[in-house]
């Protein structure tokens, strides 16, 4: 029977670049995609960038651009990574769009209406300097439950402990540094206790992992809390339909962007929405998420959707996070790669295999080991799969006309490797994905094993021999074919190019058991080539970052595919030779004046004794332009130029602070002249 299958990936954040820890769902959603399709089923898999919140409305600012403007370009850039990378997504659309407004405003209404909802007044952490309530992403401070430093406003990395920003002990401001003050607003709560009998029910019923589902049995323990959809203006986001100055939590809306992307698909498709969201469907939904949002997937999504009258998900499939070479992402190191940046320089194909072969159906962590992935791709793919196809093709092209053999000589092997069909297939539908790469290197090696003990290179040679060597290669390329099949979900497009040498049309899972005999083939091309070391230490000097001009404003952290955010802590170790290649110096402040357009940037022109130099310095909340001029600080002198939206700036000043008003250039005063280098 057809399954009738809609499938999503969490939803990127449109508030920065894709990258390869991102990748590692994409991909496996992907694979799993595209594997229901070769097996026959109807599969829609959806996507859209998550574009709301208080991240997005800031950097906005930044760059002098209105919040629209940004999405739409970040959205561009997503989908070029995405399409390279061959994920084979059937719409990705943005939270940002009117059918996710009106399905968000209808899930609200509903669940109001059903009594699920409520209001009261909160004391809520208010920025005094900025003047607006601070979201729990943007207070930083120690868990209240273990401890830990630097913890977001609202759940803790270290032990996973949610809570009340207010809970928070020493909070700071991420916005302007200041110490929030706490002020009274009223707020809109879902009640996510009228649903713990039946989230109970449904976590334990098989519709996620076990190690999550025991993870979410400890959170019932301490009770289920009332959550907080609401957030005050300023805010980037849907108006509340009956609160005017109210918006939703971007969490609100952003997981009923899966179902608003369906939407918007639905009606350019023809596709039947309400088939697939009606409480009794037969059809199944599908959500791959990394484990980080695991809390709100598993709890508050499917009481929203209760509450809402639609159907609940049939699997939620959580992932762990990337590391690279043991370690997490570094931009000193060059490990935090953006996807782009691979593409600049490999194969998309050779990290999807890559990491097909590292993904099993848990939670655990996966490494990208650069040297184990050079190391695999050159010996798996190059050597052992298309290797298969490269010995044998070039004498059926050359001494049988291109034409493969009536029959197969080796019946037994070709169905050892037939045989495998429907194990493979299940590694597939339960996300083993490593393992099924194993069973498939297995029986590439004994491809190989049968060519070499053949040796059709020999029989070449001898008179009388050509129908064996006919056989053989024809042997060897039915072995290929089979491969390739199996492996098609994991190299769409090397299967694709394998699909037109081997003359045929798209491989569908059925089509393994069958041989190709008496059949013509084409020319054969080389399908992959090996990694040399030199593409991996380009990627890795092309995404190395020693010195971060200014920490990025804080991430939304919640639809992303995994945690291995864009924000990280400036701890990297560097060395005292990397250390002194900086050049510091002193130099006379000549002119300060503000920058038109700018919310944070002054406009400085330094003198260090070499000629002027232009710094743009984001200084503004704390200095008036005029009582800077004549005075002295300290510049990174010798910092690439740095070509900004307002000018090109030449250098970087030093300040010291927590941030806001209480920011301050260094103006020393013990008869340095300008250019005298810091030491």
């Amino acid at each position: 029977m057809q399954r009738k299958i809609l499938v999503t990936s969490a939803l990127p954040y449109a508030n920065g670049s894709i990258h390869l820890g991102h990748m590692v769902e994409y991909i496996q959603t992907d694979i799993w995609v595209r594997f229901q399709k070769m097996r026959g089923n109807e599969v829609h898999y959806v996507c859209a960038d998550d574009a709301h919140g208080t991240p997005i409305m800031l950097r906005a600012q930044n760059e002098g651009i209105t919040p629209e403007q940004l999405i739409a370009d970040v959205s561009k850039e997503h989908q070029a990574d995405f399409a390279e990378f061959n994920i084979s997504f059937d719409n990705f659309h943005s939270t940002h769009s009117p059918e996710n407004e009106a399905l968000a405003s209808q899930v609200y209404l509903a669940n109001k209406a059903a009594g699920h909802i409520t209001t009261r007044t909160i004391s809520q952490a208010y920025d005094p300097e900025k003047e607006m309530f601070l979201p729990d992403r943007f207070i930083r401070g120690e868990c209240p439950k273990c401890g830990a430093d630097d913890q977001y406003g609202d759940n803790c990395e270290a032990c996973g402990a949610t809570y009340d920003s207010t809970e928070l002990k020493n909070p700071v401001s991420a916005v302007s540094g200041a110490t929030p003050i706490t002020k009274d607003s009223e707020h809109h709560f879902f009640k996510l206790g009228d649903f713990e009998q039946d989230l109970q029910a449904w976590t334990q019923g098989g519709h996620l992992q076990d190690e999550v589902s025991h993870k979410l049995a400890e959170w019932f323990e301490s009770g289920l809390k009332d959550w907080d959809i609401s957030r005050d203006a300023p805010y980037f986001g849907f108006e509340i339909p009956d609160a005017p100055g109210k918006f939703f939590y971007v969490w609100l809306d952003a997981p009923i962007g899966y179902l608003a992307s369906f939407k918007n698909y639905c009606d350019r498709s023809g596709v039947d929405f309400d088939e697939f969201m009606n409480a009794d469907s037969e059809t199944e939904m599908v959500h791959f998420i990394g484990k980080d949002i695991i809390y709100f997937h598993a709890l508050f999504w499917p009481a929203m959707l209760q509450g809402a009258g639609f159907r609940l998900p049939n699997s939620i499939f959580a992932h762990g996070f990337l590391t690279v070479d043991g370690k997490k992402m570094s931009k000193s190191r060059g490990t935090f790669i953006k996807a782009r940046t691979y593409l600049d320089h490999l194969n998309p194909e050779y990290l999807r295999y890559y990491f097909a072969a590292k993904l099993g159906s848990g939670i655990d962590d996966i490494d990208l080991n650069l040297e184990d992935f050079q190391s695999r791709i050159n010996s798996d793919l190059v050597g052992k799969v298309v290797n298969i196809a490269s010995r044998c093709a070039g004498f059926i092209k050359k001494r049988f006309d291109g034409k493969l053999a009536d029959s197969l000589s080796e019946p037994a092997l070709f169905n050892e490797f037939t045989e495998q069909s429907d194990a493979i297939a299940q590694r597939f539908e339960n996300r083993e994905f490593g393992q099924g790469m194993r069973d498939i290197m297995a029986l590439a090696d004994k491809a190989n094993q049968y060519i070499d003990e053949m040796k059709p290179w020999a029989l070449a040679k001898e008179e009388g021999k050509g129908q064996q060597v006919h056989d053989i290669c024809t042997m060897g390329i039915n072995l290929f074919r089979v491969l390739i099949a199996y492996l098609k979900p994991v190299l769409p497009q090397t299967a694709i190019q394998a699909e037109q040498f081997l003359n045929i049309d798209a491989m569908q899972w059925s089509d393994i058991t069958t041989p190709l005999l008496s059949h013509d083939i084409n020319k054969f091309k080389p399908l992959m080539t090996r990694i040399e070391s030199d593409k991996i230490a380009a990627i890795l000097e092309d995404s190395k970052q020693t010195i971060v001009a200014e920490k990025p404003v804080a991430e939304k952290k919640g639809t992303t595919a995994t945690n291995n955010s864009s924000i990280e802590p400036i701890s990297d170790e560097i060395s005292f030779e990397d250390f002194a290649k900086i050049d510091l110096r002193v130099a006379n402040i000549v002119n300060a004046e503000h920058v038109e357009g700018a919310d944070k940037l002054l406009k400085l022109t330094l003198d260090i004794g070499l000629g002027e130099k232009q710094v743009f310095a984001g200084i503004k909340s704390a200095y008036q332009p005029e009582v800077l001029i004549g005075k002295q600080t300290v510049m990174v002198a010798n910092l690439a130029p740095r070509k900004m939206r307002f000018g090109l700036s030449e250098g970087m000043v030093l300040a010291a602070g927590p941030g806001g008003k209480d920011l301050f250039i260094l103006n020393p005063d013990n008869g340095a002249q300008a250019g005298m280098k810091v030491k």
